[in-house]
């Protein structure tokens, strides 16, 4: 039989983004799939070269919601890295306690959704309520919901009190109840098992030679995480449990998330019983000391997250700032799963990487002339049009 195309995106029901893929399929069956990115490149790269190192913490918060703190952490830590700067040990400890806060929000989220994806709808609406325990305590400490804007150049921008500590523990203890149960029932449930068991399988072999990254490599059987193998923040004094599942499926990169959370649930206590006293930041010179590079790698929810700077002396901007998001890392990976499944299976495939494709959209301009590629980006030619 000569296989079919499909085109599933850029706007389509399972997919929040926009994105494109086109499927190869036999029948029911995909045989090959090709992704088509670039639908929401913002030029943000670019954009950072264009404003202060402060003015591009707003932006870069921005490069994801749901990851936001993710990147403001290593955002900082690359530019720290750059400008020879070292935070205080308090601060370390902060950053990491709302780093996890912002892991446990981006689970809890992903959970849900893959449970209303297969029509789930009691499990979904019952993860996402007790969502709100962890938005209540984000607030709690950095005064918003969503958007933290807590990291910064040289340290964080609140303490957190005793009493404050106090609620926080009161506050995740109760949750750590609830995602016990609801971890019991989703790795249990038939229907769940059903949609996810044996779907989108991904050998250990090929995780490795696709590059995966996160709950992606550790679903199937990868034992890889930036928190343990290159601590940064608080990790180099507070032990990391290291989740990792052998099952090498859908169902495997889900149950990855739901012990995560609780080994979130965990380091946070940790660090809140081992906190030091001391300041939270510390001052840092609005301009490049010298010309230099700075780069961070940290482990946002999705997986392994990469920023790299270029400073220029006496400059308050980047000279040149780059980006590499574990969505990227990940593509590779999710083509390899898609391949032999079912077209129904698609979304349940794609929702366990939880993609988020604004975040790494990349482009590439080609001159229709010459069929040559164009060294200028898309932020650049935008100005120049308004221009």
């Amino acid at each position: 039989m000569t296989a079919t195309k499909i085109v599933v995106g850029p706007v389509h029901p399972a997919l929040h983004e926009p994105e494109r893929f086109v499927f190869k399929v036999d029948g029911e069956v995909v045989v090959d799939v090709e992704p088509r990115l670039g639908y929401v490149h913002r030029g943000i790269e670019k954009a950072l070269t264009e404003r202060t190192f402060t003015q591009g913490l707003y932006l870069i918060e921005r490069i994801c919601g749901i990851c936001n703190v993710a990147h403001t952490i290593t955002a900082v830590q690359a530019i720290e890295n750059a400008f020879d700067v070292e935070p205080p040990k308090r601060a370390k400890y902060l950053r990491t306690i709302v780093h996890e806060l912002n892991r446990i929000h981006s689970h809890l989220l992903l959970l849900g959704v893959a449970c209303e994806l297969i029509g789930f709808d009691t499990l979904f609406m019952l993860i996402w309520r007790d969502r709100e325990v962890v938005m209540d305590v984000i607030e709690m400490i950095t005064g918003n919901r969503v958007m933290s804007a807590y990291n910064i150049i040289g340290g964080v921008r609140r303490n957190v009190s005793d009493h404050e500590a106090l609620e926080i523990k009161k506050a995740l203890n109760a949750l750590a109840k609830r995602v016990k149960q609801y971890k019991e029932m989703f790795a249990e449930d038939p229907t769940v098992r059903a949609r996810f068991v044996d779907v989108g399988r991904l050998s250990v072999a090929k995780a490795l030679a696709l590059g995966a990254v996160g709950p992606v490599a550790r679903g199937s059987g990868v034992k890889v995480d930036v928190r343990a193998e290159e601590p940064y923040a608080a990790f180099d004094e507070v032990p990391l449990n290291v989740v990792v599942y052998d099952e090498e499926d859908t169902w495997a990169r889900l149950m990855v998330r739901w012990d995560e959370t609780l080994e979130s649930i965990r380091v946070i206590e940790e660090c809140l019983n081992r906190m030091p006293t001391g300041p939270i930041r510390v001052r840092v010179p609005e301009a490049a000391p010298q010309s230099s590079e700075g780069f961070s790698i940290t482990e946002a929810p999705r997986g392994e997250l990469i920023h790299h700077v270029y400073t220029r002396k006496g400059s308050d901007r980047p000279l040149r700032y780059r980006i590499r998001t574990p969505t990227y890392a990940n593509i590779p990976s999710v083509c390899e799963m898609l391949k032999g499944g079912y077209v129904a299976d698609i979304p349940a495939i794609l929702v366990s990487i939880d993609p988020c494709f604004s975040c790494m959209d990349r482009v590439a301009l080609v001159d229709i002339r010459t069929c040559d590629k164009v060294s200028v980006d898309l932020y650049t030619l935008a100005r120049r049009y308004r221009k």
